[in-house]
């Protein structure tokens, strides 16, 4: 069966990445459209964080806003046959400016490694790709679920260049020792980790919100300058955008930290706010402290 569902998502990625750009994504936007009087978990979980998120804006804004942040969803599932199918080369031909670049370069030509963090916002993949592409590039990477799909994806994402390790003490230790040689690290630095240890609460949004503790960890042990980056969705391609993270992100209270890093993904995120991954349960709380934010949904 997961076989049979691999070569199903095989086939899907290399007939969407036929298409031109434009009718993927508008293919992505009917889904969502046909989706979202459904109603389901999906829809309950961004609706009720972009209330957390946003309280200033009226239920009708609110509500356009949930309903773009699923189509924007949509999209980057569309365009993943373009992004992991279509040679580097031809893909490239998509990032239409790049904005920022210079804080990883100089970096690099001072020998000092980057922690690259690219919360989950326009198409985080096409990011890792562009910077692996002029960069020595090395990333941690866990398998899916369905470990039949791993190889497609490992090909896609080293094929501009990055290396891959694992998620594990040793694929860890490679990763220190690179970015202290200078090289860039990508981390996606709004995925709450399953253990309590690897996180603690921070606000983001004006809301507390487990955050996971390993960008600002490497930060301090590696001495590498902290960047943020995103992929953002224009008509015909993409803008790409770093952003020097704020001096409190290399603080050693890991909870001013913390705030520094979630403030940087806040201040990312409102560039192009509907396209945030909403969806995820961006503020459940670890511990728990009382009803979560998501028990009624």
């Amino acid at each position: 069966m997961n076989a049979l569902k691999a070569a199903l998502i095989r086939a899907l990625l290399w007939l969407s990445s036929l298409l031109p750009l434009s009718w993927a994504r508008s293919m992505g936007r009917g889904f969502a459209f046909l989706y979202w009087p459904i109603g389901d978990r999906s829809r309950k979980i961004t609706e009720r964080n972009i209330q957390l998120a946003f309280p200033e804006l009226s239920l009708a804004q609110q509500q356009q806003l949930a309903k773009d942040s699923l189509a924007a969803t949509a999209e980057t599932m569309a365009e993943m046959g373009r992004v992991w199918m279509r040679p580097w080369e031809q893909f490239s031909e998509l990032i239409l400016s790049v904005e920022g670049s210079e804080l990883i370069s100089d970096a690099q030509k001072a020998g000092r490694g980057v922690i690259a963090m690219a919360p989950h916002l326009g198409n985080w993949e096409v990011i890792g790709l562009y910077t692996a592409s002029w960069c020595n590039m090395v990333s941690l990477y866990e398998p899916p679920k369905l470990a039949a799909v791993g190889p497609i994806i490992e090909k896609a994402r080293e094929r501009s260049g990055a290396t891959l390790v694992p998620t594990d003490s040793r694929g860890l230790a490679t990763l220190l020792k690179s970015v202290k040689r200078g090289a860039v690290s990508g981390i996606l630095p709004d995925q709450a980790p399953p253990e309590l240890k690897a996180g603690q609460n921070a606000p983001f949004m004006g809301v507390s919100c487990f955050t996971g503790t390993l960008s600002v960890n490497m930060i301090r042990r590696t001495g590498a300058l902290a960047v943020f980056a995103y992929a953002k969705r224009v008509p015909g391609g993409f803008t790409l955008h770093y952003r020097l993270a704020d001096e409190k992100i290399y603080d050693e209270d890991t909870a001013v930290a913390l705030a520094a890093l979630n403030k940087g993904v806040e201040d990312c995120v409102r560039d192009c706010p509907e396209q945030y991954q909403w969806e995820y349960k961006r503020f459940r709380v670890r511990p728990r402290q009382g009803p979560g934010v998501y028990d009624d949904l």
